[in-house]
C-alpha cells in the first residue's frame, strides 16, 4: 500500500465501520506507521474500499483514532468539522438534561463524538480538556475556539494525559490556555450538596461526574440507615448519604489526605464533619476487622480503583474485587444493600456478577441484584465502542 493508505483486515474494518474509533497497532500487522504523530492517513477495506480516516498516533498503542468514515469529509486542522461536532456535544447535553444539568458535567466524549483521544468537562464556571493522545493536539486551536464560542467559559485548562508505549507518562498538572485564572477551590453542585474541586491537580480534580446514578441511587436508601463508604476518596457518596439522612456514616479510604477534603465538602454542604467517621487504612482490613467485631451495615458501598498498591498490598479489579464484595457482604445485615462499582474497561456486566457470586459464595452469603446503573447522558457512547460503556454499578440486597 502507498503511504498514507493503510489495509485492514475484514474484521477490523467492520468494527471501524460500526462506530469503533481505534485501531490498535497490532491490528496492522507487519507494516509500521511511518506518519508522524498527528498526520491525517485513510483506512481501507481487502479490496482497497475506503473504510474511514483518521489521524496517525506514533507513540500510543492505538495507532490510528477515527475522525471520520465520509470520504469527501474534511476534517484536517481548521476546517471546521470539530467545531462543529463540539457544538452539537453540548445541544445534545441541553436537550437530554434540560436546564436543570449539574454544574459538574462532561461536554464531549470524544472517542464517541467526534476527536477520539480528547474529553472536555466543565465544573462550574471553567472548562478542563483532557488531551489523551499527542495527534489530537492538532485540532486544538480549533477546539478551545468553539468552547469559547459554545459555552463561554471563564477560563480553560488543558490536562495532558498521554500514556506512551513504554507505560504511564508521569502526571502533569493542568496548564490555563484561556480566561481567567481558576481559584484553587471551585465550589460545585450535585443535588443539595457541595464538592470542592481543583481543575489544576495533576492526578484528578476530587469529584467524578460519571459516578452522579450510583451517588443518586444511594442517597435514595440512606435515610436513617448506617452507611460504610469503602475507597472514599474525598467523599462524594458520604456526603450524599449524610445529607439524604443517613443515621451514620464511615468513610475508609487508605490515604489520609482525602479525608481533609472529604471533611471540607461536608462542610459546604451544610453538614457538621465531626458526627462523622473517618478511618485512614485498608479497606479488607477494615472489612475484616468490622467483621470480627461484629459490626454492621445497612449499605455498603464499594468503589475501588481499577489497580492500586499499598503497604504491603496491591489490588486489582480484575483479580481482587469478587474477594473484596464478599467481605464487604459479610458486614451488611439482612435486607442491607451492597453497592458495587468498578471502571474497569476490561470488566464486562458478566464479570462483575460473576466476582459478586463467587465472593458471596466464598463468605456464604446469599446476594440479589436489584438494580444496575451505567453512565449518565452526559457521557454518551457510540454503540459501536463497547469500551466506551465503562461504568458499571450494581446494587444488590443481602438476603
Amino acid at each position: 500500500m502507498r503511504e498514507g493508505i493503510y489495509r485492514l483486515t475484514d474484521d477490523v474494518a467492520r468494527r471501524v465501520r460500526l462506530g469503533h474509533p481505534w485501531v490498535f497497532r497490532d491490528a496492522l500487522g507487519a507494516r509500521k506507521v511511518s506518519e508522524p504523530t498527528g498526520t491525517l492517513v485513510d483506512l481501507v477495506g481487502t479490496n482497497r474500499s475506503f473504510v474511514a480516516r483518521g489521524y496517525v498516533d506514533s507513540e500510543h498503542a492505538v495507532a490510528v483514532r477515527v475522525l471520520t468514515r465520509d470520504p469527501d469529509e474534511r476534517v484536517h486542522p481548521g476546517s471546521g468539522a470539530i467545531a462543529a461536532r463540539f457544538v452539537r456535544a453540548v445541544q445534545l447535553r441541553w436537550q437530554v438534561m434540560g436546564t436543570s444539568h449539574p454544574t459538574a458535567l462532561r461536554l464531549f466524549a470524544g472517542e464517541s463524538e467526534g476527536l477520539p483521544g480528547v474529553v472536555v468537562d466543565r465544573y462550574g464556571d471553567f472548562v478542563v480538556v483532557q488531551w489523551l493522545s499527542a495527534g489530537a493536539l492538532p485540532w486544538r486551536e480549533e477546539l478551545h475556539k468553539a468552547i469559547i464560542d459554545s459555552v463561554g467559559p471563564r477560563g480553560i485548562y488543558d490536562q495532558k494525559r498521554v500514556r506512551p508505549l513504554g507505560g504511564e507518562g508521569p502526571p502533569e498538572p493542568a496548564v490555563r490556555v484561556s480566561g481567567e485564572e481558576a481559584p484553587l477551590e471551585i465550589v460545585v453542585e450535585e443535588a443539595d450538596c457541595r464538592f470542592a474541586v481543583d481543575v489544576t491537580a495533576p492526578l484528578g480534580v476530587g469529584f467524578f461526574p460519571d459516578m452522579r446514578l450510583g451517588r443518586n441511587a444511594v442517597a435514595r436508601r440512606a435515610a436513617e440507615r448506617r452507611v460504610l463508604n469503602l475507597f472514599s476518596y474525598t467523599g462524594a457518596f458520604s456526603v450524599r448519604a449524610a445529607r439524604s439522612g443517613a443515621s451514620e456514616v464511615v468513610s475508609v479510604d487508605s490515604a489520609a489526605k482525602v479525608h481533609v477534603r472529604a471533611r471540607r465538602n461536608y462542610e459546604l454542604s451544610g453538614l457538621d464533619p465531626s458526627r462523622a467517621e473517618f478511618i485512614a487504612a485498608d479497606a479488607q482490613k477494615t472489612l475484616d476487622r468490622f467483621a470480627d467485631r461484629r459490626r454492621f451495615f445497612d449499605l455498603v458501598v464499594c468503589d475501588p480503583p481499577t489497580f492500586s498498591h499499598g503497604p504491603g498490598r496491591s489490588f486489582s479489579a480484575a483479580s481482587d474485587l469478587g474477594r473484596l464484595a464478599g467481605a464487604a457482604a459479610r458486614v451488611i445485615v439482612p435486607g442491607g444493600f451492597l453497592a458495587l462499582a468498578t471502571n474497569a474497561t476490561k470488566l464486562t456486566s458478566a464479570d462483575v456478577d460473576r466476582a459478586l457470586a463467587e465472593g458471596a459464595a466464598s463468605c456464604g452469603q446469599d446476594l440479589r441484584i436489584v438494580e444496575r446503573l451505567g453512565l449518565p447522558p452526559d457521557f454518551p457512547v457510540s454503540p459501536g465502542f463497547p469500551e466506551g460503556n465503562y461504568l458499571k454499578f450494581v446494587l444488590a440486597v443481602k438476603v
